[in-house]
Formats: structure tokens, sequence, C-alpha cells
């Protein structure tokens, strides 16, 4: 528990009135608001789930509202705004949509979002029923859908010199959830030809193209950009800043900022806990989100800081759990994604091509619609979009985007486990399978790991199409060693002079009371080319590579009672046609 008077952590709190009002913890970004002012008027801005917009939607909403003029010391004294505000501050009406909000069951959906849209409409005329006399709120409300009350509301106010700002957040979300659930027809009812929700946008479009339409400002956020494609043909409303590099750090947090909150809550909490060790793991986990391929700084996801900090406020150790619950995203809205017709298709090689690497050479496309997917470079584009990739400079010309961090790469691996299981490629138990990895971790017991996973493929036929080449054979190894947490497993880690295929550092920060890590060497001989003679050369190579690899810093850093051993795997195609441990001469 925190100390009295200590800020509380907002973990899940997307309230900034709240945050302020009752001592919460705030992570002060109000220095972006004047550069969102001088950006543009109407803005669309994309990033992944569960790293702030909601509460930077109602940071807007607080610092704008007009009805709130007498609270804007209470509100933002502490912050930078609060110091130097801007002329625009407290002088609009402020118009919000939630569309996470929207009941995504294809059979009510429409009945719901006008039933939202008219509550929404409804309580903001009755916040501002001092600038609507009566016989405007009842031409509004007279209205049979919530676009054409938007429209009364809109049109009202630029007769009567009033400005609206108009926020929408997760515009896309009950849109998305339709589209994994439902499939492409329902999503193609909704966003294309006379669809209830193409026509809200629509209104939209023309109410800021028009220079008497009476919105002032907008702003939507959401989680990719397809919806808006379909809806729109692209956010030709306004200005798209997902990779702006001025707003590449407007939502989570840098290190600063991260090492300011894990100071605090020591103090707060009375944390035992190393906090240089913690920050380092963080690091691991949670940092290196770049939106720009032009920003020089790189972010934290703010809700797994928060998580991680709640966890080892309540326990004074490691969370359990590295990965929020609430961070996962849902594989149901990638399914559809990676299969057509019950078939993985190219969107699934790419991702698996993806995970082999760690990284890929894209482009990244601001707008494109669903029917476009499968082309390589909008489908890389999604997953920048989503998180699950991250710039990382410029290779050749060409922008570099990497894997951001290890609880990415856990849910990645997780989606081609996934992937494999969906069309009966490849099942397996992995509940069994985590405790075979544990007798890894614990007693050494590895090659009933690798045997589990040798036996599985031969006696599941269907996986053998996919297991062709020694980065797919370690592709696929990574994807199984990642079920649990026990080991960081690192690929083509440079040591000593090469490049370890798989090194399985233990986790000793969160098990430190393991026993043992593994340097492992794949060799790979296809089927047509296999020779004993073939057999015995690649095992003194790997024998050789092995002994070089263990002599790294890496592992004299390990301590004395874990032994690192050194694994030997060779494949005959699909088939592990060897194991052994290389010990010493």
């Amino acid at each position: 528990m925190t100390a009295s008077g200590f800020k509380r952590i907002p973990y899940g709190v997307a309230d900034f009135e709240k945050i302020q009002c009752d001592n919460l913890y705030y992570v002060d970004k109000t220095a972006f608001i004047p550069q969102l002012e001088a950006a543009a008027y109407y803005i669309f801005l994309i990033r992944p789930r569960r790293f702030g917009k909601s509460l930077w939607v109602s940071v807007l909403e607080n610092y704008y509202d007009i009805n709130k003029t007498d609270r804007f010391q209470e509100l933002f004294r502490e912050t930078y705004i609060g110091q130097r505000p801007t002329g625009e501050r407290n002088s609009y009406l402020i118009l919000t949509f939630n569309f996470s909000m929207i009941n995504p069951d294809v059979r009510f959906v429409d009945q719901s979002f006008e039933a939202n849209g008219k509550t929404v409409i409804h309580d903001f005329l009755e916040r501002y029923r001092s600038f609507f006399d009566e016989e405007a709120r009842r031409r509004i409300l007279s209205r049979e859908t919530t676009a054409d009350q938007l429209r009364e509301v809109v049109f009202h106010s630029f007769r009567n010199n009033l400005k609206i700002y108009l926020l929408i957040d997760e515009y896309d979300n009950f849109a998305n959830t339709i589209l994994s659930a439902a499939g492409e027809s329902a999503y193609k009812k909704l966003t294309h030809g006379p669809g209830f929700f193409r026509y809200f946008f629509n209104l939209l479009k023309g109410g800021t193209s028009r220079s008497n339409a009476g919105l002032s400002r907008l702003f939507i956020t959401g989680v990719s950009p397809i919806v808006m494609d379909d809806v729109t043909s692209g956010f030709n409303i306004g200005e798209n800043i997902s990779v702006d590099a001025r707003f590449n750090s407007m939502m989570g947090f840098d290190v600063k900022e991260t090492q300011a909150i894990l100071n605090y809550y020591a103090e707060a909490g009375g944390v035992s806990q190393d906090l240089e060790a913690c920050l380092s793991i963080m690091k691991e986990w949670y940092n290196n989100y770049r939106f720009s391929k032009s920003a020089d700084q790189q972010v934290f996801n703010s809700d797994m800081v928060l998580y991680f900090v709640k966890e080892l406020l309540k326990t004074n150790g490691i969370p359990d759990n590295l990965i929020d619950q609430n961070i996962r995203i849902d594989y149901g809205k990638l399914r559809h994604l990676i299969l057509t017709d019950q078939r993985l298709n190219g969107n699934f090689s790419q991702l698996k091509q993806i995970m082999e690497n760690e990284e890929t050479v894209s482009d990244i496309a601001l707008s494109f619609p669903l029917e476009r997917l499968t082309e390589r470079v909008n489908f890389a584009s999604l997953l920048f979009f989503f998180g699950l990739l991250s710039f990382d400079g410029i290779r050749e010309g060409m922008p570099l985007l990497r894997i951001p961090n290890r609880a990415v790469l856990k849910l990645m691996y997780g989606y081609l486990r996934d992937g494999f299981n969906d069309i009966d490629i490849f099942r397996v138990n992995l509940v069994e399978f985590s405790h075979l990895i544990r007798a890894m971790a614990y007693r050494g017991q590895w090659r009933e790991v690798f045997d589990f996973l040798s036996e599985e493929v031969k006696r599941q036929t269907s996986v053998r199409d996919y297991l062709q080449g020694e980065k797919v054979i370690q592709g696929f190894l990574l994807a199984y060693l990642n079920v649990t947490d026990f080991f960081l497993t690192r690929s083509e880690q440079e040591m000593n002079k090469g490049f370890a295929d798989i090194w399985l550092e233990p986790f000793l920060a969160r098990f430190p009371d393991m026993k043992f890590g593994y340097l492992i060497e794949l060799k790979y001989i296809s089927r047509g080319e296999f020779s004993d003679a073939l057999l015995r050369e690649n095992i003194d190579e790997a024998r050789h590579q092995l002994e070089r690899y263990s002599e790294d810093e890496r592992v004299a850093r390990i301590p004395e009672h874990v032994a690192v051993k050194k694994l030997a795997l060779v494949f005959n195609g699909w088939e592990l046609a060897h194991r052994e441990e290389i010990l010493r001469p």
C-alpha cells in the first residue's frame, strides 16, 4: 500500500478530471496541446490498444470545455498548459462519442449506435442548455437519426457563432469486432454503400469541408486506418498525425517519465526491489515504440508500466505475469487477417517471416481498404498500427520495422501457435509442454522437450509442409519455447564474434532459483542431401560454434548456481535427426 498522501496509481483510469481530483498520478502530456492546435483543425491519430488514447481525449475535453472555465486552475494548475494556456482554452462546446460503447452484435448494432448517439446529443444539449433555446432543442431532438441530429447541432452552432470541438474515441472499435466475429459481408454492409456508419462519417466530412458547417475542431482516434479508409476513402477530412514525429511521445511514457514513476512509488510503498533492475525489465518488455521514422525518442506502453508498478507495490516483487491480460490483442481480431476460407493465407506467411527475423523492411501506408490488406505493405502497416512492429531506423533507403519488445514478441509467437492450431495443422497439449519446459529449466531435462515436439511433428503430418529450411525450424521452435516465461529466448544473438541460433537465457529476475540455461545451435540438412558424413560434419561445426559462444561475456555473467548447457540439434528436413549435449573435452 502507498503511504498516506501519495498519489494512487491511475491504472485503467482514463478520466482526467478523476485523476486530478482524486489525487492520482498524472504524467503531464499537456505540452502537446499547443502543438496540436498548430497542426490542424481536424485530426486523426492511430495508436495501439491501451496506450493512453482515451485519457488524452479526456484531457482535451477538460481543457477546451467552456463549462469548465472556472475550474481551469483546479484541473490544470500543476501542468505545463496550466502555466502556459493557449487562447483557445475553455472556448468550445465539447461533443464526445466513444464507439466502444456500441453493441457489436450485427443484429443490434444499428439500434445501439442510434441509441448511444442520441444519448450523447441529449446530454450535450443538457450540458449546454444556455446555448440552445427550447425551439432549437425540439428541432434537434425531433430528427430521426443521430447523424441528422448532429447536423442540426452543428448548423445551429454556426448560426449562433458557437464553436464545437467534436471528439471520437475508439472510432473503429465495434466495426473491427464485427469484421472479426461476423465476417467481411457484415463489415461491408456497415462501411460501404448506404450503411449508417458510412453516412455518419460522410456527414463529418461535409461538416468539415464547408465554411458554414459549424465544426470548429475534430479529433478522432482508433487502432487502425482500415475502417476510416472504408467509410471515407481515407482520412481526407483533415490531417493524419499518426507518424508525425512531433507527436511521437504524446502517448506512452519516455524513459525519464518511467524512471520518475518508479522512484515515486518506491518512496511511497517502501519497495525493496532494485529499481535499476526493475527499469531494465520494463525496458526489455514494454519499451521501444517509435511511431515516426524520424523520431529520436522511444516510448514505453503506458498501461504496461502502470500494471508493473501496481503489481510491484502489491507484492514487493516482479509480477508473476509480465504481460497484462488487458494488453493482449484478442486473437479473434487477427484471425480473419491470416485465414481465408479456413486456410492460412499470404498474411500468415508474412507474419511467420517477420517472426523468423524479428524485423521487416517496409514503407507504412497511412490509408488502405480491407480488400487490399493482403498486399505486403498494407499488412506490415497494420501490424505497425497495432503496435506489433515499430520504426527502428532506415535500411537501404527503406524504413526498418522491428518487433518492439519482449511482450509483443511473446504475443506474436502466440499468434503463430494459434494459427497452426486454428486449422488443425499442429495441435499440442500446451499444459503438458509447459511442464516439460519447467523440468528443462530446473532439472536440466532438455531431451524430453525436443523429443516431444519431434514426435508430435511425426504424428501430425500436415505441419511438415511448413517446416522447410533452418530459419523456419528455428522460428517453429521459438514459438513453442516461448509458451512459458522461464527463459528469455533470444534468436541470432551476437556472442563472441558469432551469432548463436537460440540463447535460452534464464530469467533469473523472475525465477531466481532456476538451475539451467541453454545455448542451442541448429543445423539443417535437406532430405535429399542427408548422409552420415554430412551429419558428423554438421555436429562438429556446431560443437566449435557452441564452444565459442559459451565464452561470451553474457554467459560469464550467469551466476554460478546456473549451468549453461550447449545443445546441437540437427534436422533432416522436418525430422530431428540428432540431438546431443556438447560437453567440454
